[in-house]
């Protein structure tokens, strides 16, 4: 297929990284997960274990939990789809990483640059998995409703690249684009 680019938004729970993954094993036999998160505690180890597990084993993965697109250029090799998971976490990465709220922003609207780029240049497929955070609450502090806003944006951006849209709400998926 190559070059498409499929952006698959949802919350927390919702079955999006598991409708991602079936995407990537239905489109690509050489596929190139990208990891984003972090084993920062006992907790979150636990969870990075058991997506492990839920991969096939002939997938290659790579963590990237910064400078994503740089370390997907340099591992992606012959991948002809590349699945990462997930922006949302990414962005996290970025906003926790910077003092300034706004210097975050630009590092994440630059990352999305890059990945954006990235994807024009490369044969493979790519899917992007992110968690959709603009339905809840309004963040009572700064930092989270910034990381909601930058992450807002971030979406709308790729959205708007994407050839496919999808949302996953309770395990079933709205194609929206």
């Amino acid at each position: 297929m190559g070059k498409r680019l499929t952006l698959v938004l949802g919350g927390a729970r919702s079955g999006k990284s598991a409708h991602a993954r079936r995407l990537a094993e239905e489109r690509g036999s050489a596929v190139l997960f990208v990891a984003t998160a972090e084993p920062c505690d006992a907790e979150m180890a636990d969870r990075i274990a058991r997506h492990r597990a839920e991969r096939p084993a002939d997938w290659r993965t790579l963590e990237a939990p910064v400078d994503t697109a740089a370390a997907i250029e340099r591992h992606a090799g012959a991948a002809d789809v590349i699945l990462l998971d997930c922006i949302s976490v990414l962005a996290g990465n970025i906003y926790s990483r910077e003092e300034d709220f706004d210097a975050a922003e630009r590092r994440l609207e630059r990352e999305i640059d890059l990945l954006l780029d990235l994807h024009e240049r490369s044969p493979a497929e790519w899917i992007l998995v992110s968690n959709e955070v603009g339905m809840g609450v309004v963040p009572a502090y700064p930092l989270g409703r910034a990381y909601r806003d930058g992450l807002g944006r971030a979406h709308q951006r790729l959205a708007a690249r994407a050839d496919e849209a999808h949302f996953v709400v309770a395990g079933l998926v709205l194609r929206l684009k």
